[in-house]
This record gives C-alpha cells, structure tokens and sequence, in this order.
C-alpha cells in the first residue's frame, strides 16, 4: 500500500470525528464475567483492533513487546477489518463474544464509543491508572457515574497541517488568514484543501476555528450546552465561526470545486503542492510528508485566532482507548497490560507509531524538532479543548455542523438556519 492511500485512509476514519450511530439498538450487557477481585491472573487474553492493510500496527507491536517481557503470557492478537471495525465489535458485545481487550473511541462519537458502550453495561470498568492519564478536560468521554471504562492511548492535536513555503508565513490572526488566501489564490493555489463533500471534514473545520471563538473563553461550553444553560444559536462564537467559514470562502480560501470535493482532492491537493495546508489530525502530517517525498515539510498549526490579542487555543483529542469487556474472563490479566501500556516507554512508542502524541509523560517530550513545534506550548500549557464532538448529545448534531458547514459553502445555508439545525438536533 502507498503512503499516498495510507494517508486518504487516515483521513478517511477522522473517526474521531466521523459521525456513526451512538445507539446500540437493542443492546443487552454482555454476561459477567466477574471483577478482577473474583478472578485469578490467567495469564492470557485476547485483543482486538482494526487494520486497513498487512502492516504492523502499534497494537501489534506493543502486545509482542509485553509478551517478550511477560514471559508466560499468552495474547491472541485479533485483527479486524477497518472499515467495519465499530459494527463488528458492537455486534460481539452483544452477542458476548468480544475481545477481552479491544480498541474504542474516546466519548459518544462512534457506535464503538466508551461512554454508550458503558452506558449498555458492555464494559468493565478499569483501574485508577486509566483514570489518572486521561487527558485535561477529557474525564467525561471516558467516565460514566464517576467510573473509567476506557483507558487512552494516544492524543491527536486537530488544526492545520501546514506546508512550510518560502514566503508563505503562518497567519498570526484571521485578517491574515484573508490576505494570505489572496496572495496564494493569486499564484494559482489555495491557502486550504478540504473535502467540502465529506461532512466529518467540513465538521473538522469548524471545530478547529471553533477552538478560539468558543472554548478559549469558555471551556466548559459543551457542558452548559447539555446542561441547556445555552445553545449554539444564541453563542456568539458559534456564530462567528461559521461566519468566519463563509468569509474565508468569500476571500478564496479553499480550491476550486471545494464543495464537491472528497478526501483524495485534499491527498492530492498536498502531495503535488496546489495547496499549502488542510484541516485535520495531526497523525498525517507525518503521513504527507512521507507521503510528498522530501518536496514539502508539513507541521502543525492551532487556527488563528481573530486578532493577534486574542488568547490562543487547540483542539487536542484522545483519539484512541483500550476497554475490557464486561464479560471478560481474564480482566486480571487484561489489566495488567493496560497498566503496562500506560507507562511512558510505552506511550511514547505507540505515539510514535501513529504519529500522535504521547499520552503519558508528553510534558517532558521535547517536541522542537517535530512536526508539533508550533503547538508546543499550547500542548504543555493545556491550552486546548478536547474534540468537541465527542462531547455533544448524539452524532446527529455533527450530521447537522458537516452538512450545515457544506450549506454554507454552496449558499443553501445561512449561518443562523445550520447553528438552529444543530440544536434541533440536539434533541
């Protein structure tokens, strides 16, 4: 497989962001399997995750790594087919023949969610080490009733890969967003490719400017939202970001088509330099640049805000869990491992591996000579939000921000009728 398909999958399953079904219609608990305390250490577990082609993944390596240092240990390495990974999980959940150890996704985004998962009573919950690497302002996408069900493995920054040009310099506030458009407009490119046909990209982009209009003065918007202290139609910064979408539209932002497009015009659009950056997870830039062969060096970038006074913010996400299955056997052991893989080694090789960052030990990772120097400090600051979708009532409300967002750039939408379709969507 090319890096060039490689990078079109990863952007594929920004499934941390792609909008699936949250309810497990007719899902029943799986069979107790019993807490650790009543269980003995068996020494041996299953674990399942997705694959998209024959390379090892982190999951696999890691578990090899734990079974060289374990000697003894047994683990059954499980390898499901990516593009139905969610589905089949669900489906052996139900049927109470999951994985002992499996991946999830951090919140209620996904149909493989940790929050509905748990809700169902499909999981069992973990130890005080996954609660204690949850990353900041994260605790509700792996907690449910005070108890953690997923334990994270990685965290993704979500902005702009962007493409280091000569005299191309990185806008320091949105007015210089325009006039950056403009100026590489005029050269024949575009300052961002997107996937304007794709609604979990088009969501990507308003979540990401959204980290400055919305969460870098209030935090906690997403829990007033479920709380109903607000909506997205009376925030201000809400309405700002999509207004600031349609203005960057207006200014020739994005390439030609950019409504119609799918995620191969953004692999292309970057690989053969028509365009200087996109919006998405920060696992593909080191994805393009491998992928661009040494004519481009691509890092990554918060969304500026709207003037250079104005505090600064991400979006950085777990985008990956490990979970037990309630039904397990052998959580002793299973626990055991997710303990192993919290530690720093451990993270840091998975990071490495998906090209994100590590989960534990991150604040000491001199990040200078990555693709992450210019977050750097909003990383170790913590000056960012956790993906806001992950947080939102059901997956409906980003079917509403994706499709509203595509609205707005054909001018079938204004900015109030797509802010009310997503609170109606709320429900």
């Amino acid at each position: 497989m090319t890096q060039q398909r490689r990078l079109t999958i990863r952007l594929g399953v920004i499934a941390a962001t792609a909008a699936s079904a949250l309810l497990l219609a007719g899902c029943s608990g799986s069979a107790n399997g019993g807490s650790p305390d009543t269980q003995k250490d068996t020494k041996t577990f299953s674990l399942a995750f997705g694959v998209s082609n024959q390379v090892e993944t982190g999951y696999e390596k890691l578990a090899k790594e734990y079974m060289t240092q374990n000697p003894g240990v047994k683990i059954t390495l499980n390898k499901l087919p990516g593009e139905t990974y969610s589905q089949t999980i669900r489906t052996q959940l139900q049927a109470g023949n999951a994985s002992d150890v499996f991946v999830t996704s951090p919140g209620v985004g996904e149909a493989y969610s940790v929050v509905p998962l748990a809700k169902a009573g499909l999981l069992a919950p973990l130890d005080d080490v996954a609660k204690k690497i949850i990353p900041s302002g994260a605790d509700a996408q792996f907690t449910v009733d005070g108890k953690v069900y997923g334990q994270a493995l990685d965290i993704a920054f979500v902005g702009n890969i962007y493409n280091e040009l000569p005299g191309v310099a990185y806008p320091t506030d949105f007015q210089g967003v325009l006039d950056t458009c403009a100026s590489v407009a005029a050269q024949g490119k575009s300052l961002f490719v997107i996937a304007g046909s794709i609604g979990a990209n088009t969501g990507i982009m308003a979540q990401t400017i959204a980290a400055t209009r919305v969460y870098a003065d209030d935090p906690k918007w997403d829990q007033e939202r479920t709380a109903g202290k607000t909506t997205f139609a009376k925030s201000a910064g809400w309405k700002e970001t999509l207004q600031d979408i349609v203005a960057m539209n207006k200014a020739g932002c994005f390439q030609k088509g950019a409504e119609g497009a799918g995620f191969d015009a953004i692999t292309n659009g970057l690989t053969q330099g028509a365009a200087v950056g996109m919006f998405g997870p920060s696992g593909a830039a080191t994805e393009i640049n491998t992928a661009a062969q040494g004519h481009a060096k691509f890092d990554v970038q918060a969304f500026p805000a709207k003037t250079s006074k104005d505090k600064q913010y991400g979006v950085a996400s777990s985008t990956y869990a490990y979970s037990i299955a309630a039904g397990s056997k052998n959580k002793v052991a299973a626990q055991k491992f997710l303990d192993w893989m919290a530690k720093p080694a451990q993270s840091k090789a998975f990071a490495t591996d998906q090209g994100t960052i590590p989960v534990s030990g991150y604040q000491d990772v001199d990040f200078s000579n990555s693709v992450y120097a210019p977050v750097e400090k909003l990383l170790k600051d913590g000056a960012y939000t956790p993906l806001p979708i992950s947080s939102w009532s059901n997956a409906a409300v980003y079917d509403a921000l994706g499709a509203g967002v595509q609205g707005l750039l054909t001018g079938q939408k204004t900015v109030d009728q797509v802010l009310a379709d997503m609170d109606s969507a709320w429900g």
